[in-house]
Formats: C-alpha cells, structure tokens, sequence
C-alpha cells in the first residue's frame, strides 16, 4: 500500500515539469550562468581585482574537483536550495487540497501511508537537486579552471569520502525538514500558499531567534537554541564534519544537540500532520 502511494506520486510529479524545473534544475542553473559571468568578468579586469578577490581563484595550483563537490555539499542547503526545492514540495502536499482529488485517492489507500507517500517523494526531489548542484559546481570548477588556466585534478581521500557523505546527508535531513513545516501548514490550512509562506516565515525568525534570546540569558552553548533553531543545530553538525578549528570551538554535545534537534523537527511536524489528517473530514475535497 505505501509502495503504491510513492509510486503514484512520483507519476503525477513527474508530470508536473513547472515544478521539477525549479525545485531541481533552476539553481544549478543559474548558478553555472553566473558563474560564468563571475569568472569571465574576473578575467577580464584580473589586473584591476588583483588583491580584492580570493588568491585561489584566479591563481593557484591545480584545482581539485574531489574537494569542491566536498565544499559543495557542505554548502547545498543553502536559503535559496531551501527555497526553491519548498516550491515542489508545496506543490506535493498542498496539490490535492488545490484540485480536490483527497476524496478520490483517500479511499483506496490508508491516510497515514497517503502522507508518507508525499514526503518519500519529496525525499526524493531532494536527492534530485542534489545531484543538480553537486553537477553544477564540477562544471562551474571546470569553466573556472578553463578561464585562469589552472589544470585540473581528482582527489577523494577515504577521510574525504566520509566528509562528503555526512555532509550530503546532513543537507538533505536540513531540507526535509524545512519541508516538513510546509505538510504540516497545507494539512491545517488546505492552502499552498500557506505550504510555502509557512516555512519561509518560521525559518527567518529561527534565524533572528538567537539575537531575541540572548539579552534573555540563552546562549548558543546552550540545549535550546539548537532545539528551537534546525539551522543551528545543522551549523554544529557540519562544522564537527568539518573539522579543523571551527570543530574545536563547540560546545560540548554539539552532535547530539544537531542531531536531536533535526529529528525533532522532523518527526514532530510530520506526526502532527498525520494526526490532524486523520481527523480531517475531506468530504468536500
């Protein structure tokens, strides 16, 4: 019964081309183009930029894909990721409400395996978008490498590997969870607007939480700015990927804190959405 619920929710996204392309393929995108034009215009006015720009972008030795995808995918769940990934997976949650088909697909399926069919699927959106970005940034590597000169090499070291995989993880669990915010408003509100403001609304004020709460005495080194804030707790467990000095300076449990906090944000919204569903009379859906 689940298989059959992502199943069929794959089918219909894959017919939605609007929302892939910028969920998955609008910032990769972009980012190439402005890359492009970023490195192009740097190469152009090279003498005029000498000592304002990076020393490793224009000049350099060799330029190591195996460490930029590493720096990609500590970097992937950025605000504009989060953004435009929500736009699907809005799109997901929120689309049965917007063309009343819940009373046609909810009698031949149980609700809680409908709701978790909608986020396997946008688990897998994500995953989509990752390999998008991981792609785009070895192709911005290569053009950057053909503009300056520069060879390029491929270096993966075990140690490497193991970096890329947590922080490939660590971004995706970041964006499901900013998602999950988006379930839980279209399941209460039957609005997608409500599935895309929701998210946004609550992740700029987690992001001005610590200044509001520290005049109060909460401290980052605390249990409950990680817990009230994903994007901390998301903070600490790449910067303990990482490594380096920015590892050295955490607080004590720091990946435990991101961990739990992540989870909770996470499963929290997602339960409470399947409980408000199954009391949700959608006769008039």
């Amino acid at each position: 019964m689940l298989a059959d619920a992502i199943r069929s929710e794959t089918y219909r996204l894959s017919k939605n081309r609007t929302a892939l392309f910028w969920s998955v393929l609008f910032i990769p995108i972009m980012g190439v183009i402005l890359a492009t034009l970023g490195f192009v215009v740097a190469k152009a006015n090279e003498a005029k930029l000498a000592g304002k720009l990076p020393p490793d972008m224009m000049k350099g030795g060799p330029l190591d894909l195996g460490m930029a995808l590493v720096k990609s995918a500590g970097d992937f769940a950025n605000p504009a990721i989060l953004m435009f990934v929500l736009i699907g997976a809005a799109t997901i949650y929120a689309g049965d409400y917007r063309w009343e088909t819940w009373r046609l697909i909810s009698a031949r399926n149980t609700r809680p395996n409908l709701l978790t069919g909608k986020v396997a699927v946008v688990g897998l959106v994500i995953v989509l978008a990752t390999i998008a970005a991981l792609i785009s940034d070895v192709i911005a590597s290569v053009i950057q490498a053909a503009v300056f000169g520069r060879p390029l090499t491929f270096s993966m070291t075990g140690a490497a590997a193991a970096d890329f995989g947590l922080l490939t993880l660590t971004s995706w669990a970041r964006i499901l969870q900013f998602t999950m915010l988006g379930l839980l408003a279209a399941v209460v509100t039957r609005s997608l607007l409500a599935a895309l403001f929701a998210p946004l609304v609550i992740g700029v004020a987690q992001f001005f939480l610590p200044q509001l709460l520290l005049p109060m005495g909460v401290t980052p080194d605390g249990w409950l700015l990680p817990l009230l804030s994903p994007g901390m707790a998301t903070d600490l467990l790449k910067a303990a990927i990482e490594g380096g000095a920015s590892a050295a300076q955490l607080p004590d449990h720091a990946v435990l804190k991101g961990v739990l906090s992540l989870a909770l944000w996470i499963g929290v919204p997602f339960a409470a959405s399947v409980a408000w569903f199954n009391r949700q009379d959608l006769s008039k859906e």
